[in-house]
């Protein structure tokens, strides 16, 4: 592989991944409030997996870098 594809890779697969994070954050306060009471690990954790998976998600391929 490409030094620069590898980079352009890494760089997609994070912003993808932050993403990813930042919307089930939203999403898992959304329901905890809704639940009523937010629990902040739990929305930590649950978007720190998400992130994670979407990392691992990303080996598949990226739509981003389909030139």
């Amino acid at each position: 592989m490409n030094k620069n594809i590898f980079k352009e890779w890494i760089k997609c697969a994070i912003i993808r991944a932050i993403k990813t994070f930042a919307q089930t954050a939203v999403a898992t306060i959304g329901t905890s409030y809704a639940i009523g009471d937010v629990n902040w690990i739990i929305v930590a954790s649950t978007a720190l997996l998400a992130g994670i998976l979407s990392l691992l998600t990303s080996i598949a391929g990226l739509p981003e870098l389909d030139k």
